[in-house]
């Protein structure tokens, strides 16, 4: 079918211009500015007045925990992929932290087959590195696979990669990107015993980030940048969290680095003060650190320092996050509200709409180097999301969330954006309700796993 969308304000590849995409099949057949002509309206199926409507590429989620298997009593892939799409988040790249963990072809392909049956977004899959499965690692294709994943800090179950012989082997001889969550497992102990020591072992959330401090993710994403950089490895480390860490990147261009860096929306939009207000609802790893970090994090997204924004999308029960800062779950469900979120921050003039594309869209697609997706180009798949701006605003609550899990850590929070309709592989997989209904945020879903598995280095 070919469909059109038109009288849209397209915000891609820098710019933003009126203009329309027409859509044929699975991919974009055309994107131009100004109105469309009446032969080429003529010409289309379908045809879409978005009335002044932006149109952004799909945003690609570089890093989710859908925890399927074995966890899905919190969330799974089909229910997961909804909400991604309900926020204009076409394309996923799952962790390997699972039940069973995902550190083998087994464990791998089975997610594979699973997203294929159940996801309406895209998919991808990391698998995860351990002492022991480096020659596993070496001889994988990683067209068809995002990359590995390393703990370097014991952040959950026990992937941690803590033997300096594997880590060197795997840093050299792995082509692909390996990620890795990096906070220093020694100092997040002695830091746990010393507040035990002083203060008892119940002590409240604000205690989080000074136990997963700033001095353990630097001293770990040090070690981690020296050693990639002797070895050549091309390192993407995950969910930048403190000013301190800032240095050890480049603002070189994207395309000239081998060591890039992640920061989450989450780190982007709370801080430390937060904690008071929202508890454990936004305990994570690493953690929630100082107002002065959130703002040098905004910083070097706009110097190039930090090069991808993502989510680290984490879903756990209510009922997991209570209890102190040693015993709640770490982790919030982000995926739905991410781009809206990170839209309301260029509304607020923290950067510009076109970064925010940059960022969420462009960069995870240039780094990766996925196949066609990324960019509203013709002959690229057809990965749209439609979001419209709302003066009046529209203030998220619990009913909102497409999440398994039931909750967000933007309850409460009034957004001025909200993603209208999202295009995957050219087919409409989200709809938004009328405004001011129940089923605003929650909207229509297609019922078709239209998804399908991402193809890299192409």
């Amino acid at each position: 079918m070919r469909q059109i969308l038109f009288n849209a304000n397209i915000v891609n590849e820098g710019r933003q211009f009126a203009g329309y995409v027409i859509i044929e099949g699975d991919k974009i057949a055309e994107v131009a500015q100004g109105a469309p002509t009446e032969a080429v309206m003529e010409s289309c199926e379908r045809v879409e007045d978005l009335s002044g409507a932006m149109i952004l590429p799909g945003v690609i989620d570089d890093q989710v925990h859908f925890r399927e298997p074995g966890l899905t009593h919190k969330a799974d892939i089909a229910s997961e992929s909804r909400a991604a799409v309900a926020g204009g988040v076409t394309s996923f790249m799952d962790m390997p932290n699972t039940v069973p963990q995902t550190t083998d072809t087994e464990a791998l392909e089975w997610k594979f087959t699973r997203a294929g049956e159940t996801s309406v977004a895209n998919y991808s899959f990391s698998i995860g590195a351990t002492n022991e499965n480096i020659e596993l690692l070496k001889g994988l294709d990683y067209s068809r696979i995002c990359g590995v994943k390393a703990f370097l800090g014991s952040s959950t179950g026990n992937m941690l990669v803590d033997d300096k012989t594997a880590l060197e082997h795997l840093f050299s001889a792995i082509p692909a990107i390996i990620s890795i969550h990096s906070e220093d497992e020694a100092i997040i102990r002695a830091n746990r015993e010393w507040y035990v020591s002083e203060r008892g072992d119940d002590l409240p959330v604000e205690f989080h980030p000074l136990i997963r401090s700033a001095e353990a993710c630097y001293e770990s994403t040090a070690r981690a940048v020296e050693l990639a950089s002797r070895c050549g490895t091309r390192l993407h480390v995950f969910h930048v969290s403190t000013a301190r860490e800032l240095t050890l990147f480049s603002d070189q261009p994207l395309e000239d680095k081998r060591i890039t860096a992640e920061v989450c929306v989450h780190h982007l939009w709370f801080s430390d003060r937060d904690y008071a207000r929202l508890g454990n609802r936004i305990k994570c790893n690493p953690a929630i650190k100082t107002l002065a970090d959130r703002d040098a994090l905004r910083d070097a997204l706009l110097t190039g320092r930090l090069d991808v924004v993502a989510t680290d999308h984490a879903p756990h029960l209510l009922s997991e996050k209570v209890g102190n800062c040693l015993k709640a779950a770490s982790g919030m469900p982000l995926v739905q509200f991410s781009l809206v979120a990170m839209l309301e921050m260029a509304r607020e003039g923290v950067f510009s709409t076109e970064l925010v594309v940059e960022k969420m869209c462009h960069a995870p697609a240039k780094l990766y180097r996925i196949d066609r997706r990324g960019f509203i180009r013709p002959g690229y798949y057809a990965d749209l999301a439609i979001v419209r701006e709302n003066p009046a605003g529209h203030t998220i609550t619990a009913d909102d969330v497409l999440s398994k899990c039931g909750w967000s850590p933007f309850e409460g929070t009034t957004m001025h954006y909200h993603v209208e309709r999202t295009y995957v592989n050219g087919t409409e997989a989200y709809r938004a309700g009328e405004s001011g209904s129940p089923e605003f945020l929650r909207g229509s879903i297609t019922p078709s796993p239209c998804g399908r598995r991402l193809l890299f280095n192409v």
